[in-house]
């Protein structure tokens, strides 16, 4: 009787000692109620597209994170943006605004469909490697959100119909740009008229009937609005610029561009003076960042450009930048116009 009882401990033991062991994955599953959705402003709280979903799953029932991801189609999903789950999901709807703002993040073109492609990303730890579900692919045109205020003010005779804009890209309600400054005030305006304008309220506040904002000095400024919490911020804003013998300032000075507020910081202009000699492009008055070579590929510090011709120009850069999500310049072209 002893033994037995020494023998069911020793079995009781082990028992207690079983533990939960993860397997590697299984795939989940995917699918989507449309093929192909083109969006535009109508659909903003309406539910454009619903995927089925299951989650993968690791041999037990223990806690496993969902990501939906979507691609540019082969691509292999090397740029992804990603939408979290809840748990053990079934369902995932899109409004027409959540699709819209994803597939702008992946800098689909407004004008024309592009073919996307989404999974299901499940795992439960770093030291499992993930598993995907199967692919859905997608037919999508977002549409683009881009809006606009105005920047009346002292530096262009306060007039809202020709003031220089702020731009939000995604229509959120915050809108940013570089505006060059005579050092005098200035107002927001929601149109190219005076129906509605901000001023400051103090201590970097806006609203509808506070005074004029000051620009702080003259120079070009970084504007930022948010007009969900009617707040403005100024900053000295790094620009780009023309240096080197052919312009006014020399390899000394630099001759300021304005950037296009559109939101893709890609053009930038300016008209200057050239005499005879050599110049370049640089960033934020440094050498860290510029472009030389010619007028139809300038590169990453390439060399001096010669200008030929002297004259009074019309200068406008266009830049070239990589796919990433921090983007950076990896060239462009600049073309002059006689004034």
């Amino acid at each position: 009787m002893a033994f037995c009882f020494i023998a069911l401990s020793l079995w009781s033991c082990k028992k207690d000692e079983t533990q939960t062991v993860a397997i590697p994955g299984a795939e989940g599953t995917l699918k989507s109620s449309v093929s192909t959705v083109v969006l535009d402003k109508t659909m903003l709280t309406t539910n454009v597209i619903t995927f089925n979903v299951s989650e993968g799953s690791f041999g037990y029932n223990g806690a496993v994170s969902n990501v939906l991801q979507v691609a540019l189609k082969g691509t292999n999903f090397a740029t992804v943006k990603e939408a979290l789950l809840d748990v053990r999901p079934t369902t995932k709807s899109f409004t027409g605004l959540e699709l819209n703002n994803l597939l702008l993040g992946l800098n689909l073109p407004t004008t024309s469909n592009s073919d996307v492609e989404f999974r299901v990303k499940s795992t439960i730890s770093a030291s499992f490697t993930p598993v995907y579900s199967n692919v859905v692919s997608l037919s999508a045109r977002p549409f683009p959100l881009t809006s606009w205020i105005y920047v009346p003010g002292n530096y262009q005779g306060w007039n809202p119909a020709t003031a220089d804009s702020l731009v939000s890209v995604m229509g959120n309600g915050v809108y940013t740009g570089v505006i060059k400054f005579d050092g005098g005030n200035f107002k927001i305006t929601t149109g190219k008229n005076w129906d509605v304008a901000y001023g400051s309220a103090g201590e970097d506040k806006i609203s509808t009937t506070g005074g004029d904002i000051s620009s702080v000095s003259a120079g070009m400024k970084q504007v930022t609005v948010d007009l969900n919490n009617n707040t403005i911020v100024i900053a000295d804003a790094k620009v780009w610029s023309l240096i080197g013998a052919a312009t006014p300032g020399g390899w000394d000075s630099d001759t300021d561009l304005k950037v296009v507020n559109d939101g893709t910081n890609s053009l930038w202009k300016a008209t200057t003076t050239f005499s005879a000699g050599e110049y370049k492009f640089r960033f934020g008055h440094d050498w860290g960042t510029s472009l030389g070579g010619n007028i139809t590929n300038l590169v990453l510090n390439g060399g001096n450009i010669s200008m030929a011709t002297p004259g009074t120009y019309a200068v406008t850069l266009t830049l070239s930048y990589d796919g990433t999500d921090t983007p950076k310049v990896t060239g462009g072209t600049f073309t002059l116009a006689t004034n």
